[in-house]
C-alpha cells in the first residue's frame, strides 16, 4: 500500500482517531466510519498513568506511550486544538509495606519516580497511608478532546454511520452501502465488539463529576481522583467483568446503589470530599483483550486496549498505520 491509497477505519474513538492521524500524516487518504458511540474514548478525564492496578504493573511500552501521548497533545495545540490536560504527575498511595514491596518491583530502572516522605505528599492525600509514589511524567487529559482533536488535524472524512460488515476491502453500512478501499483497519472497542456479537472481555466504569477537585495532581488506588476541564472526576472500573455486550446494544451502563457506595468510600479513602458536590455522572464500557495487526481476513485490528487507551493507544496505532502503508500485495 503506498501514500495515496485510501484506508478505511471502522471505529472513531482514541484508537480509530490516531490510527487515523498517523495514516494521513504519511500520506494516506483516509475515511473513518464512525457511529458516535465510543464511550470509552470520551471520559472527561482520563489518567495518563504508567503503573497500574494495585501491585503496580508496568507494561514495557508504558513510557514510550506516555511520551507520544504528550507529544500529540503539544502537536495538536500548535494546530490549533487545545486539549485540556495536567502534566502534573500522578500520585500512588499505597497501603502496607508488603503491597510497596510489590510496587518496587515491578518498577523499571527507566522509568521516573519517587517514593516521598510525609511531609512532601500531596496536602489533599488522606492520612494512612504507609507510602505514596509520584510519577512525575504522568498526569491527565481531556478524552474527548483529545480524541476529536486527532480526528479534526487529520483531515480524515467522517461518515456518520454503523458499520454492520467489513473485510480487507470493503465496509458495509447499515443503511446497505458499501464502501470499498485499499485497506480496513477495525477500531471498534466495546460498543463495536458488541453489535458484531464478538464475544470478549468487557468491564463497566464510572466516573462521577465533582463541581472541584480536591487535589491539583491525580490520586490513584483502587479508584482514582483528578482534575478535570470543568471540576473534577472521582472514577474506577470495578464492575464484574462480561463475556460480551450485556443486553441491547444501545444499552448504557448502570451504577447500582452498592457500587456508588464503594466509589465514594474509595474516594474518601484517598482525600477529604467534604465540600465536594457530585454533579453528575459518566459511564463506559472497556473491552479487553488487545489484538493489534493484520487479521486471517486481510483486514486490520486494533482493539481491546481496556483502561490503557490513552496510554498506549496512539502509540499502538502508530506501529499499526506503520505497517498497513508498508504492507505490498493488497
Amino acid at each position: 500500500m503506498t501514500p495515496g491509497s485510501h484506508l478505511l477505519v471502522v471505529g472513531g474513538g482514541v484508537a480509530g482517531a490516531s490510527v487515523a492521524y498517523f495514516a494521513a500524516r504519511a500520506g494516506a487518504r483516509v475515511t473513518v466510519i464512525d457511529a458516535g458511540r465510543h464511550a470509552a474514548s470520551h471520559v472527561p478525564s482520563a489518567l495518563v498513568n504508567p503503573v497500574r492496578g494495585q501491585s503496580g504493573q508496568v507494561d514495557p511500552r508504558a513510557r514510550e506511550g506516555l511520551r507520544l501521548t504528550w507529544a500529540l497533545v503539544d502537536a495538536l495545540a500548535e494546530a490549533g486544538v487545545g486539549v485540556p490536560h495536567g502534566r502534573t504527575g500522578v500520585v500512588r498511595p499505597v497501603p502496607d509495606d508488603r503491597t510497596q514491596q510489590k510496587f518496587a518491583r515491578n518498577l523499571p530502572p527507566g522509568l521516573p519516580h519517587r517514593w516521598l516522605p510525609a511531609g512532601d505528599r500531596p496536602a489533599a492525600l488522606a492520612p494512612g497511608w504507609t507510602h505514596a509514589l509520584l510519577l512525575p511524567e504522568g498526569g491527565w487529559l481531556d478524552g474527548a478532546a483529545f480524541t476529536a482533536g486527532l480526528l479534526a488535524v487529520s483531515g480524515a472524512g467522517v461518515v456518520r454511520e454503523r458499520a454492520r460488515t467489513w473485510d480487507a476491502h470493503t465496509v458495509t453500512l447499515e443503511n446497505g452501502e458499501r464502501l470499498g478501499g485499499d485497506a480496513v483497519v477495525w477500531c471498534g472497542g466495546a460498543v463495536g465488539a458488541g453489535w458484531a456479537g464478538e464475544a470478549g472481555v468487557q468491564r463497566a466504569g464510572t466516573l462521577l463529576t465533582l463541581d472541584r477537585s480536591p487535589s491539583l495532581q491525580p490520586l490513584s488506588f483502587g479508584a482514582y481522583l483528578a482534575p478535570a476541564a470543568a471540576g473534577g472526576v472521582l472514577g474506577a472500573t470495578f464492575e464484574a467483568p462480561t463475556s460480551g455486550w450485556p443486553g441491547q446494544g444501545e444499552q448504557t451502563p448502570t451504577l447500582p446503589l452498592p457500587s456508588l457506595g464503594w466509589l465514594l468510600g474509595k474516594g474518601e479513602a484517598l482525600t477529604d470530599l467534604s465540600g465536594v458536590r457530585v454533579t453528575g455522572r459518566w459511564s463506559g464500557r472497556r473491552l479487553s483483550g488487545l489484538v493489534a495487526g493484520r487479521q486471517p481476513d486481510g483486514s486490520w485490528r486494533l482493539s481491546g486496549l481496556g483502561s490503557k487507551g490513552f496510554l498506549l493507544g496512539p502509540l499502538l496505532a502508530r506501529h499499526v498505520a506503520g505497517d498497513v502503508l508498508a504492507a505490498r500485495g493488497m
